[in-house]
């Protein structure tokens, strides 16, 4: 029998199993796609009905189920070059910066870059596009750019490199020629390997702290709408946290978070850094996903 959608008990349940889990508050009036979602990983489990279901997703042959789940009721489609003004920033000021910091011997030769739910990797390899462009100002520097994201299957999909036609619209054919193979079958764009390997992938719940040396410049960007206030507050904590004095923090328009940064010094509507305040110390917080 075709089940048709979630109770609203069996909403109130995985609503709250989800928000448990990663921080993100389905809406209300999203019972027929979190419904439609969930339906997908009934066969995979081989459960019935949508009872069943969460029962084996809380038991603890659940862990191995949880993945799927999570990879099922997040959205994970992005695209090159979003919110341009961003990456312009990066090649023309910080890039810059570092390099001038480097010549007065403020800084080492080494450049620390993560992005934060960086969903099929498009952000993470448009950043290492625009470093690969300034090889001449880098020039034997130590360049390290990570991406992680909640889901398991997006981070597998980045680390294959390949991209659809409509994920890379706004790359100019010059840079396509540069960085890209056409795979005509499938009509994909394929990072070339020189990209590549600048770029790092791993799993991440941004609810957890990341377990990494701390970066000159994270991105947050189109990730946070759907979490709570609570869950936000949680994320940018763990992001200060990671974040190098003197480091920076691009965020995008629709995070909701502009009222958590204070401890940060705002440069402008997108971009914060971390200062270092009258005592000497570095101020800090108090500690592409969706559905």
């Amino acid at each position: 029998m075709e089940l048709e959608r979630l109770t609203p008990s069996q909403f109130e349940r995985f609503r709250d199993f989800i928000y448990s889990q990663c921080g993100i508050r389905v809406d209300d009036k999203k019972v027929s796609l979190l419904s439609n979602r969930i339906r997908r990983r009934l066969k995979a489990s081989h459960c019935e009905n949508f009872d069943d279901y969460y029962r084996n997703l809380i038991s603890p042959a659940g862990v191995n189920e949880l993945g799927g789940f999570l990879d099922a009721i997040t959205t994970n489609e992005t695209f090159f070059f979003r919110t341009a003004k961003h990456f312009e920033w990066l090649k023309d000021s910080l890039l810059t910066e570092m390099v001038a910091q480097h010549r007065i011997g403020n800084r080492s030769k080494s450049l620390r870059i993560w992005s934060a739910g960086c969903a099929t990797g498009a952000e993470p390899y448009t950043i290492a596009m625009c470093l690969a462009e300034n090889r001449y100002r880098l020039r034997d520097w130590d360049l390290s750019i990570l991406g992680t994201d909640l889901s398991q299957a997006a981070v597998d999909e980045a680390r294959t490199g390949r991209f659809k036609s409509r994920a890379v619209a706004a790359v100019t054919d010059e840079q396509r020629q540069r960085h890209f193979h056409h795979l005509i079958e499938g009509d994909l764009w394929q990072v070339r390997p020189e990209l590549q390997k600048l770029v790092e992938f791993k799993q991440h719940n941004l609810m957890q702290p990341l377990q990494e040396p701390n970066f000159d410049c994270i991105f947050i960007r189109n990730v946070l709408i759907y979490f709570d206030h609570h869950s936000k507050q949680v994320v940018i904590d763990n992001l200060f946290k990671g974040l190098a004095t003197g480091g920076y923090l691009v965020v995008g328009p629709s995070e909701g978070i502009y009222d958590m940064l204070a401890p940060l010094k705002k440069i402008s509507p997108f971009l914060y850094q971390k200062v270092v305040n009258e005592a000497g110390r570095a101020a800090s917080g108090r500690g592409d996903q969706s559905i």
